[in-house]
């Protein structure tokens, strides 16, 4: 049943795929010439070696993949609450909480992997990929923007006013987009700042994806930053879950 979820998300957003997908090359690369090309003339001798361009790219894929994760999961899930009230009709049809839930998920997986997958076409046409492991950032993308959707889906469905979402922008998305070693190295930050990095799902996206891109090994283990990651989807898939069931179970 979960598949017939995602594909009336997918008929939804075949009447706007335009407009995304615009932004989609657009945005990265604006943010390329802008951060890249622009901040990176000033940073002479790149990072740890890396020219800076090379260096912030693999960071900016997984950044995207946490904004788009995080913003398909605040209004739209708020919204299948309490405006349109989707889930409610999903749930009247003999559909499961769970197959509405994953259904969802499903689409904001799907969002997340086009979006990184125009930044990456866009990064290798300016030469920043180079490794073929390069394509490993698009399965990273997606494990980062699970384990940022799922516990974003459980607090959306808490809350009653979207005004409660831009709290959620502003102490999580914009923190963790600047303090996780996307724009400069985590080991620049204080000590305290530092670990909170350490603790953010977007640090171990951006260290795999730096890895992926510039073919070395990972500054923590592979497996322990997929195992994290994979936490972090599980316990917020577990919390989204049980607010599901609150809300659509009578």
């Amino acid at each position: 049943m979960t598949r017939y979820v995602l594909e009336y998300h997918l008929v939804s957003y075949r009447r706007i795929w335009r407009a995304s997908v615009l932004s989609s090359f657009v945005l990265p690369l604006l943010t390329m010439l802008g951060f890249g090309v622009g901040v990176g003339a000033y940073v002479t001798g790149g990072v740890d070696g890396v020219p800076y361009l090379d260096w912030i790219v693999p960071g900016l894929i997984a950044s995207t993949a946490m904004q788009v994760a995080m913003s398909d999961s605040t209004w739209p899930v708020l919204g299948g609450f309490e405006w349109q009230r989707l889930y409610f009709g999903q749930a009247a049809a003999p559909l499961r909480v769970a197959d509405i839930l994953d259904g969802h998920l499903a689409f904001i997986v799907f969002r997340t992997l086009t979006s990184c997958g125009a930044f990456l076409l866009i990064a290798t046409a300016f030469g920043t990929a180079h490794s073929w492991w390069a394509l490993a950032t698009l399965p990273i993308a997606a494990l980062v923007g699970l384990s940022v959707a799922t516990g974003t889906f459980a607090y959306s469905a808490t809350v009653r006013s979207d005004s409660y979402l831009a709290i959620l922008f502003r102490l999580g998305m914009i923190p963790m987009s600047l303090f996780s070693g996307v724009f400069f190295p985590v080991e620049s930050l204080p000590a305290l700042l530092r670990g909170i990095a350490y603790v953010l799902p977007l640090w171990h996206g951006v260290d795999l994806s730096r890895a992926a891109m510039l073919g070395v090994a990972p500054t923590w283990s592979m497996t322990g930053h997929l195992l994290y990651l994979a936490l972090w989807a599980g316990l917020g898939w577990l919390l989204a879950l049980r607010q599901f069931r609150r809300r659509l179970v009578v």
